[in-house]
């Protein structure tokens, strides 16, 4: 009987770890909100971008500490102390627009905001992680399948909200929402006691279990850590650089397309490809996590990063909105994909155990690819950025063909 309550809480938990994700997910929706805050505060379009890449950045550089921290504290104080973070940095971000200080907008949307996304964003996946370790790459998949489509619904909602109140009472409006839903759903996040397995399941050979998990000292010794780490990195950099500035490029093509001179009609317009691609950022880290429990982590990361080099050099000949948007929806699946199989390729090569802080300093990779991709595609021009994103994926391809899984940690210590 105990056994059954633990099935079915450890799915209430899952359910409250996406609804975390999708609101720490709304971070992703910046570009719907480049060209208002332009046209409000009369700031040029790349200094605004330099807002996305701040907090991307925290975000990666706070995730390690939010890993360091869940292993210690627990989820429920982790999750609960990000989330209010980040919902105060919403707030402040909308007060920063209200009174016209970038420096202040910065501070609150780009750094308190982005020290509590990151600090909330591992604690879902670590304590997924240990609830599931019968589905392992579907469970982080899902949970970060809510994190792609936080930037979907923002995307459908504010574009119609900034035209009614304004771009400073939108960022209150979400503000006062995302801490609501967030602060909610982690009070309810807690792991599942120790050696607790589902029943029936016994855990693989080709995975490391709890009791032989590295520990991040253990972890940090070997190359296989900094491979993924790097691989990590190059998948973030092309995607979080297309992300960036995917509504305004968006926005480019209707305009050749369509004959369309109307900043408002074209903002909903590129809002709209946004939240139509950010369909695909969530379901493609369901699918590709997934299709990583078949085919094995590495298998899907060699075939994202091939296939994403491609389209990423024949991107700037596309002139089609539908096929512009088309191409858009794949390499966000993609980029969504890297994140959903990372906890998973991660667990798979260290264990469970020690997850929480192994994952998250892998999640510094996230932080400086969002430096990087979003400085790469604010001062190239559109193919200069795309190669660019197509070289770093033809590089990630050589890593993760070359990646094996590392030896046992006996031999560590």
């Amino acid at each position: 009987m105990a056994n059954e309550n633990l099935e079915s809480k450890r799915w209430f938990i899952a359910l409250a770890g996406v609804f975390i994700m999708l609101t720490l997910g709304t971070v992703y929706a910046w570009s719907v909100f480049v060209k208002p805050i332009v046209a409000a505060q009369g700031w040029e379009m790349k200094v605004v971008s330099r807002v996305f890449m701040l907090i991307i950045g925290v975000i990666g550089i706070s995730a390690a500490l939010g890993g360091m921290l869940v292993d210690k504290k627990g989820p429920k104080f982790v999750a609960t102390l990000g989330t209010c973070l980040y919902g105060a940095g919403v707030l402040l971000g909308g007060v920063a627009l209200y009174i016209g200080n970038f420096w202040f907008l910065l501070f609150g949307y780009g750094f308190i905001a982005g020290i509590g996304n990151g600090l909330a964003y591992v604690v879902p996946i670590a304590t997924l992680i240990r609830w599931f370790p019968d589905k392992r790459g579907l469970i982080t998949g899902l949970a970060v399948m809510g994190f792609g489509f936080g930037a979907f619904f923002i995307g459908m909602i504010a574009p119609g909200i900034i035209n009614k109140a304004g771009v400073a009472n939108t960022f209150l409006i979400l503000g006062v929402v995302y801490s609501i839903v967030a602060i909610s759903a982690s009070l309810t996040l807690k792991n599942p006691p120790a050696g607790w397995l589902p029943k029936g399941f016994t855990p693989a050979a080709t995975t490391v279990s709890a009791a032989d998990s590295f520990s991040w000292a253990e972890a940090k010794k070997t190359r296989q850590w900094y491979m993924l780490w790097v691989m990590l990195f190059l998948n973030v950099t092309a995607g979080m650089g297309l992300l960036s500035k995917l509504s305004p490029m968006a926005q480019e093509v209707i305009k050749l397309a369509q004959n369309i001179d109307d900043p408002a009609k074209l903002a909903v317009l590129g809002g709209g490809v946004l939240a139509t691609a950010s369909i695909f950022n969530g379901l493609g880290r369901l699918f590709w996590a997934a299709v990583s429990d078949k085919i094995g982590r590495k298998g899907v990361y060699m075939t994202m990063f091939l296939s994403q080099a491609i389209l990423y050099i024949l991107l700037p000949q596309v002139t089609s909105v539908l096929i512009f948007t088309i191409i858009a929806c794949y390499l966000l699946s993609c980029l969504g994909g890297g994140f959903a199989v990372m906890p998973a390729f991660a667990a798979d090569s260290f264990g469970p155990t020690y997850i929480g802080k192994v994952y998250g300093f892998l999640l510094t990779a996230w932080g400086a690819a969002g430096v990087v991709g979003g400085f790469v595609f604010a001062e190239f021009n559109k193919q200069q950025s795309l190669i660019t994103a197509a070289l770093c994926l033809v590089i990630g391809f050589v890593v993760a063909l070359l990646y094996t899984r590392p030896k046992n940690v006996s031999n560590y210590k």
